[in-house]
Formats: structure tokens, sequence, C-alpha cells
């Protein structure tokens, strides 16, 4: 089914973060101020926000249009307020404890799942690549490269348990724990949506010790 052009441009703003209104049009084969005029009606409906922006070197300033708060929740949430309100009454009822069990309950179930869609004995890049693969399929818009260094990246540019994570930081912690178990690798995140960033990234290398 062919995209909309707001739902193209709430896509490649989520992905590729803050655009020009030219690089948009570009994108979706259309003239700059065409995109301009899409993007001004998304704004009427509170979905985006120019941010001027000033150019390096002598430039002139760029205006920048990014996602509202209401456009990041046009993405799939996982029924964010209601996982949010079971977790603190679960917390406040029962005790940290017991959401910590939930939480260890889901990482092997989770990872108990990635193994058997993982091929361990594919080189480590292929087995980020079905990582990324599994992650986008769950909601989570991810993407993967590999550095001149060596290491890969792997990108999240969506959370939808985020409003989870947002109130029990455990699920955050037990999602490392589970990517390096399924990759056999060293991962450590170098962006994290919690803290203000626009996705989360990580970092992957080979351990002398584990899979090449």
């Amino acid at each position: 089914m062919r995209q909309s052009p707001v739902n193209r441009i709430l896509i490649l703003l989520k992905t590729d973060g803050p655009q020009l209104a030219a690089a948009l049009g570009s994108a979706l084969g259309i003239s700059s101020e065409a995109a301009r005029q899409q993007l001004t009606k998304m704004a009427e409906e509170g979905l985006v926000e120019p941010v001027t922006e000033a150019a390096s070197g002598r430039g002139r300033p760029r205006q920048l249009w990014h996602l509202t708060a209401a456009g990041n929740r046009q993405f799939p949430d996982g029924h964010a307020d209601l996982t949010a309100a079971l977790l603190t009454t679960m917390a406040d009822q029962l005790g940290q404890g017991a959401v910590d069990a939930v939480i260890s309950a889901r990482e092997v179930e989770t990872l108990k799942r990635y193994r058997e869609e993982i091929d361990a004995a594919a080189d480590l890049p292929s087995r980020v690549a079905s990582l990324a693969t599994i992650r986008t399929r769950e909601g989570y818009m991810a993407d993967h490269w590999q550095e001149e260094d060596g290491s890969l990246i792997l990108v999240e540019n969506h959370c939808p348990i985020c409003a989870a994570a947002s109130v029990c930081a455990g699920f955050c912690r037990s999602e490392l724990d589970t990517f390096r178990a399924t990759l056999g690798a060293s991962v450590e995140r170098e962006e994290h949506i919690l803290l203000g960033a626009r996705r989360c990234a990580y970092r992957i290398r080979a351990v002398s010790n584990g899979i090449n």
C-alpha cells in the first residue's frame, strides 16, 4: 500500500533525524516548496516543528524540521500508559522484587527466542543483521552498519516500551544483557532515548573469548 506524504515524512524524521525541507522533498520526489507546504500543514497539526540552527562557517542559518512529542506518538508505543501504570502499581503493592522477577522472566524468554532465530555459527556482522531484522519486526525501527574500525553499530530509532523503561530502568539493562548474550560479543550503549537522545545506539565488537 502506498504511504501518504505525511507518513513518509514522519518515518524519515524518525529514522534519519531532523531534516531540511529540501532534503525531505528530494527523498519524496517533490519540490522543496511542496515539501515545505506539507510540513507547514503537519506543524499546524502539532506533528512537526521547525528549529532554526546556525550553519557551519558563514552560511545562513538552517531551518531543520523535528518531530514533536505528538509526532513521536504516531509510532507504536506498546500500550505505554497502561504498561507504566501496571509496573508502578506492582512495585508499590508487591515490591521492586516482583518487577525484577518479571523483567528476568522476559529476558529469559527473549533470549531463547532470539537464539532460535539467529545462527550462532554465522559471523558477527550477520548475527547483528539478523538481530536488527528481529528488532524492526518488534517495532524498534532498527538499522545497522559497520564502521571503518571494524566495530558494528546497531541503532533503534523507536522504543515501543519507552514508557515502561522510563519507570523501570531494569528493562534497558535487561535488553543490553540480552544483546550481549545473543551476539556473544561486547555491546555498549552509546546513545539512549531515555537520556534525551533521538535514538538508542549500540557499538558492538567481537571479544577474544567469544564468537568471531
